[in-house]
């Protein structure tokens, strides 16, 4: 501790100044509390300056987690636009070509209102936050004209349906049997032939014996054995559509010419007749005397979903199994 004195006027002389323990622990307490909160002041100093006061700390990381959160809305978006796309290919390609609709073209279901102006106030952020606020907004407004729209048409399709419900029920509308598809509609290379020929139907693989059903109502113009389809059968729907069913092991009872069929009714059991290479069930769909690829004519009993995963099993495969 340092040495202290005062001046003694009646002695005339320097005296020094003599502290107790106690005034030297409360000197020394002192001095110690003066330096902490000199430093302690700069130190706020510094983490105001640098990291700013507690409440911008505390909102700087709230910004990060909503950004975060942006973020992650984002990708959710996304994948509901994907699904919103699937669901309008579904409806243009099955329900409204099916029903004889006129489709919903893309520019329809993409159009769009106002431009970057609209998003304008969102100019106030700055970075990804900016751009963040401005994709979301457009992109809800987006989805929420297509979801609108789509609304519309199934509204269109249902009014359709309701108006012809005689021919919707003469329609080839499900599938003919409870399995999946194995080959598609198109060029496909013959798995006995060894060539590459027009396939105009799908495959559906099957046991022999497997129940087959008519896919909609109407009359069986064919029912024997055809070269190439081995055991068929032929139903004429009416209004222009035609099913045959193919490579059948054997017919339902008293399934022959001239026997009206209702949709969802036994008709046949699969087998491996004619020339094929594995059992399962070829069924072809025909409108007005030209085939058409059945996928198109599931609709009734199958998701956009499914519909999505037979399609895409149907185009994968470039051979057929007959």
């Amino acid at each position: 501790m340092s040495q202290f004195y005062y001046y003694d006027p009646e002695s005339c002389d320097f005296k020094q100044i003599r502290y107790t323990m106690a005034e030297k622990l409360v000197h020394a307490a002192s001095q110690w509390l003066l330096f902490g909160i000199v430093i302690g002041g700069l130190i706020v100093i510094a983490l105001s300056t640098y990291a700013g006061t507690p409440a911008e700390i505390a909102l700087k990381a709230e910004n990060r987690v909503l950004l975060q959160q942006l973020r992650d809305n984002k990708s959710t978006l996304e994948e509901i636009d994907i699904k919103i796309n699937r669901l309008a290919e579904t409806d243009n390609e099955i329900y409204r070509q099916v029903l004889g609709l006129d489709p919903i073209s893309y520019d329809q279901r993409m159009a769009g209102v106002g431009g970057a102006a609209l998003y304008s106030e969102f100019d106030v952020f700055k970075g990804e936050t900016s751009e963040l606020l401005k994709w979301t907004n457009e992109t809800l407004d987006n989805l929420e004209r297509r979801i609108d729209l789509q609304l519309e048409s199934f509204k269109e399709v249902q009014a359709y349906y309701n108006q012809n419900q005689e021919k919707m029920r003469h329609i080839p509308a499900i599938r003919p049997i409870g399995t999946s598809i194995v080959s598609g509609f198109g060029i496909r290379m013959h798995p006995v032939l060894n060539y590459r020929r027009m396939h105009e139907g799908i495959d559906f693989r099957a046991p022999i014996g497997t129940e087959i059903f008519a896919t909609g109502d109407g009359v069986i113009v064919q029912a024997d054995i055809v070269s190439g389809f081995g055991r068929m059968i032929k139903v004429d729907h009416g209004f222009g559509f035609e099913t045959i069913y193919a490579h059948l092991s054997r017919f339902a009872p008293n399934m022959r010419v001239g026997r009206k069929v209702n949709r969802g009714e036994l008709i046949a059991f699969s087998g491996d007749s004619g020339l094929v290479e594995a059992p399962h069930l070829h069924y072809e769909v025909h409108k007005n005397g030209r085939a058409v690829n059945p996928i198109f004519y599931l609709f009734a009993d199958i998701t956009p979903e499914e519909y999505l995963t037979f399609r895409r099993i149907s185009e994968e495969n470039d051979s057929s199994l007959d």
